[in-house]
């Protein structure tokens, strides 16, 4: 699968919404698209091109915005898959995989705990590996280090 290929099955069902499909080494190609498009996208490259496994889903602080990127596999054409959206630093969202891909929860739950992407309609977003009542994003270019006596980490009791 190559990227016009790509382009002639998600140009008509995303218009304008699909920012472009480009070359991406060692991938069927990166594709690049609306935040408002992400459930129509995660829909067509499932159904429509076959990558029904979800590998990773990142996020990359670049200061004025965020970026969340998405690894999908597809067993038939024996390929990756990247999708790629920027969201706004000041409203870090985007709607959630995990109702198109399961394992997308894990991986989104690490990308907002980490880097504070919010993925709406996320069932479970919740801490994963930071204690409950973490307030910082460890991964955010503004993240800094702080002395444990500055730290209040609110504790939950069992």
């Amino acid at each position: 699968m190559q990227p016009d290929d790509l382009t002639g099955v998600l140009a008509p069902k995303l218009g304008v919404r699909l920012k472009g499909v480009e070359p991406f080494p060692g991938t069927a190609g990166r594709v690049r698209f609306e935040r408002e498009a992400a459930l129509d996208l995660f829909r067509a490259v499932r159904d429509d091109l076959g990558f029904r496994h979800l590998s990773m889903v990142g996020g990359i602080d670049w200061v004025d915005h965020r970026e969340v990127f998405y690894v999908l596999w597809s067993d038939d054409a024996k390929q990756y898959l990247v999708l790629s959206t920027d969201v706004p630093a000041d409203d870090p969202r985007v709607e959630t995989a995990s109702s198109v891909w399961p394992s997308a929860n894990w991986h989104e739950r690490e990308a907002w705990e980490l880097v504070g992407i919010v993925f709406d309609h996320h069932p479970d977003l919740r801490h994963l590996l930071t204690p409950d009542g973490y307030e910082f994003r460890p991964l955010l270019r503004s993240f800094k280090l702080h002395e444990p006596e500055e730290l209040e980490v609110k504790a939950r009791h069992v």
